[in-house]
């Protein structure tokens, strides 16, 4: 087991235990223990998880892939920059094959982060092999920040992004979130609870006393003459 979870290059160890589903509701826990159970990937079936930033789609996928594994599966997870960076790398060494098949071997491939940014060119080619190749023989799952109709500008080859989503969502379960980040749950609690206090008009800056009332600071007494 030790051996296939290095070998899956997790970004992150995170676990099912760990994510908060009462944060976002819009994460139906049933659903996601459905996956991690695994029945997807012994169907050669696929997943999407669609929706903004921080609301937990790369802690899910990455536990999913650490249940799998506990199963007896192989994983592999990759953001799609990395994937799109290793066959261009490849590519330019004549290893094209021999990187393919890096995404091709695994029960379940993990592809992350796509809507991040505009991918490079020759992405749209990259992408739909992996797909058209585990297509009905090999599960994938893939995590999105941007609707599915903004895939051919983000690739930047509409006909190639038709491909992939036709070939993917055909026996893919498209899981929606929708909600606030994670990240910034803190950030939100202390403006609820007004966390930030002020600062008594009276207080010296320096030294942090307060000053009694009735003088200014720093002022002097006037002498009789």
């Amino acid at each position: 087991m030790a051996r296939r979870t290095k070998a899956a290059a997790f970004r992150d160890q995170k676990s099912l235990d760990e994510f908060d589903f009462e944060f976002n509701t819009s994460v139906k826990r049933k659903q996601i223990y459905d996956l991690a159970a695994g029945d997807f990937v012994r169907k050669h079936h696929d997943a999407i998880l669609i929706g903004p930033p921080g609301v937990g789609k790369s802690h899910l996928v990455q536990s999913i892939g650490r249940q799998l594994i506990r199963d007896g599966f192989t994983v592999y997870y990759r953001s799609i920059f990395d994937c799109v960076r290793d066959f261009l790398h490849d590519e330019a060494f004549e290893g094209h094959d021999r990187i393919l098949n890096r995404y091709l071997k695994p029960d379940l491939l993990i592809l992350d982060d796509m809507g991040m940014k505009q991918l490079p060119k020759k992405s749209g080619e990259f992408l739909f092999e992996i797909i058209m190749r585990r297509h009905e023989l090999r599960s994938t799952i893939m995590t999105s920040n941007r609707p599915l109709e903004d895939w051919g500008k983000l690739i930047g080859d509409v006909p190639a992004a038709t491909a992939i989503l036709d070939r993917f969502l055909q026996d893919a379960e498209l899981i929606q979130m929708t909600g606030r980040s994670y990240r910034l749950r803190g950030r939100s609690a202390d403006k609820e609870t007004g966390s930030t206090s002020a600062k008594p008009a009276n207080q010296n800056p320096k030294t942090g006393q307060t000053r009694k009332p009735g003088r200014p600071a720093n002022s002097r007494k006037k002498t009789s003459k």
